[in-house]
């Protein structure tokens, strides 16, 4: 049976899942390019996780396609480090995906400053469209998710069922710790965002990132001082519409 979004049933989900459950990360990253081939993306933000991905993804598929969000409003040290990553690992296919409006367009049809006033719309324009377009030519993507990232992703499994993409959605990390994370960046000697040692656990857009102080939640630093904790790629249907 061909694996696609609109064959799988829920029950399939869960078959794919407990045969997978016992299987490290790059047996995960094995079988999913093995079952999708050239119709698997990896969305990769450029953050601690996705340097291990990125890593793991180039010991299964020298040639895989990997999409950045750019929504021109990132730091310079994330732009820097994606140079770093294209002369590391050169095989790899790395596309910017920009959005369709640009930041002085949208400022003429939105407003100055979106990302305060309606952060949630600016993640839309900037993100999850972009994102859509992607994801409309591929069967499934890779995320970086880890189970102890959040609450909103601690039931996250191998293989997920992505309503809000119409996709199939593979997390290869979700049983990695941070420790783990950073112990095999270490290990390997890969390049990382500079502003991970400067108190940027999560680093996003440059006007919506704050660094965040020891004890703090990882993740208070993305859109500080506002309910948001998330851009809207990883939300259920629920969650999205409320």
């Amino acid at each position: 049976m061909e694996v696609t979004y609109q064959s799988l049933h829920e029950q399939d989900y869960k078959s794919l899942n407990d045969q997978l459950k016992n299987k490290d990360s790059l047996d995960v990253l094995k079988w999913a390019y093995q079952t999708f081939g050239n119709e698997l993306v990896y969305s990769c933000s450029f953050g601690a996780e996705g340097m291990v991905l990125i890593d793991l993804i180039s010991k299964v598929k020298k040639d895989a396609k990997i999409v950045f969000l750019d929504t021109d409003f990132h730091f310079k040290e994330t732009y820097e480090l994606i140079e770093q990553v294209k002369n590391k690992y050169p095989t790899l296919t790395i596309e910017l995906k920009k959005p369709s409006l640009t930041p002085v367009e949208q400022s003429e049809i939105h407003g100055e400053e979106l990302w305060k006033t309606n952060p949630d719309l600016c993640c839309q324009l900037r993100k999850l469209t972009p994102l859509e377009s992607v994801l409309s030519e591929h069967q499934a993507w890779i995320s970086g998710l880890r189970r102890e990232q959040s609450p909103t992703r601690a039931n996250t499994q191998f293989i997920n069922k992505d309503q809000r993409f119409q996709s199939i959605k593979v997390c290869p990390l979700i049983h990695w710790t941070e420790e783990e994370i950073w112990m095999y960046i270490k290990l390997h000697k890969l390049p990382y965002n500079a502003l991970h040692d400067q108190n940027f656990p999560s680093i996003g857009c440059e006007f919506c990132t704050k660094p965040v102080q020891p004890g703090e939640d990882p993740r208070s630093g993305r859109w500080a001082g506002s309910a948001k904790k998330e851009c809207g790629l990883h939300l259920g249907d629920k969650q999205k519409n409320n």
